[in-house]
């Protein structure tokens, strides 16, 4: 069942691989991204609107808290580029070894 960009009735988060309750979607390809310039050239629309990864709550909080949506459009639109950021693998390794529930605090990235 799906409610906005929550799905509930769990599964597995594709960072940090806990099974969890609900899961948020996370676009790869930023939305406030999607009418750039760069994103028409290399991607076609359909790819933009439904690139999405299936994350847990506090791996998405710190996917944005890491990241900016000009880095994650740019160098970090995939699970895999998203996983190999050290700052993302630090922080996946520390969570996947917590319950789901686990509420976790984040300061936003300070150069917006």
């Amino acid at each position: 069942m799906t409610d906005g960009r929550r799905i509930r009735g769990g599964g597995r988060c594709e960072l940090c691989e806990r099974h969890v309750r609900e899961l948020t979607r996370h676009h790869l390809i930023p939305r406030t991204r999607h009418s750039n310039r760069r994103n028409k050239r290399d991607f076609d629309r359909a790819e933009v609107k439904h690139r999405l990864a299936l994350l847990c709550r506090p791996c998405h909080s710190n996917v944005h808290a890491t990241l900016d949506n000009k880095s994650l459009e740019r160098d970090y639109n995939t699970v895999e580029a998203l996983a190999a950021h050290p700052d993302i693998a630090r922080f996946t390794d520390w969570i996947r070894e917590r319950p789901d529930g686990t509420r976790v605090e984040f300061r936003r990235w300070s150069a917006r």
